[in-house]
């Protein structure tokens, strides 16, 4: 029997990458660089300011520069961080239908609890989340499998009665280390070259509503 589903945030309850986008446009805007167009955003949505920076700078975590960049991305980040945010389509109804269910919903993600706080309230979710984990909620994020143990420490689920929902390998990979069904989302910011075949998830879905039907 499923206890709790535990869904990832960005690009899997929320689409977030217009404005995770927005900021890395302005941002390249200010130094001079060139915008990167949405499709290429979406694809690196789901890998946070590391990724965006990445494909918009080409500086990663191990350049001297990097924790710059990375300050002045989250703080453009921080002045539009629900401007065009938006819940996709059928997640309001796929959660009255877990409610309605007897099913408890959570949300772990990777996104610092600085801008999780502010956004989950904003979303508009029909029945408010059980327990939200933010990637600095437990001092490791995903694919660790702290996070996933804590949510569900937090509303009394048993892991192996618990599926988790996401649209990046470390999704799958943290729901399957930690004992979880994982269920990868289609409609998420997967990009064409990720070899998903080879991810650990139990089940693809094409749509939220498309989850029902596997519990």
């Amino acid at each position: 029997m499923i206890q709790a589903v535990l869904f990832d945030l960005d690009g899997t309850l929320a689409d977030t990458a217009l404005d995770l986008g927005g900021a890395l446009n302005t941002l390249l805007n200010r130094h001079g660089l060139p915008e990167k167009s949405m499709n290429e955003i979406r694809t690196q949505a789901s890998h946070g300011a590391a990724g965006l920076l990445k494909l918009g700078t080409g500086i990663t975590p191990d350049h001297p520069d990097y924790a710059q960049w990375r300050t002045e991305y989250l703080d453009e980040y921080d002045s539009r961080y629900a401007q065009d945010t938006a819940l996709f389509d059928g997640v309001n109804e796929m959660i009255a239908e877990l409610d309605k269910r007897g099913i408890k919903w959570g949300i772990i993600t990777n996104k610092p609890m600085r801008f999780t706080d502010k956004l989950v309230p904003k979303l508009g979710f029909i029945i408010p989340p059980a327990v939200v984990v933010s990637g600095d909620t437990c001092g490791e994020s995903k694919p660790s499998v702290k996070p996933m143990l804590y949510a569900c420490e937090q509303i009394h689920a048993d892991p192996q009665h618990t599926v988790y929902v996401g649209d990046a390998e470390r999704d799958m990979q943290a729901g399957r280390n930690a004992g979880m069904k994982t269920v990868l989302a289609d409609w998420g910011y997967i990009a064409a070259e990720d070899q998903t075949e080879t991810w650990p998830f139990d089940h693809r879905i094409a749509s939220p509503s498309a989850l029902l039907k596997i519990l």
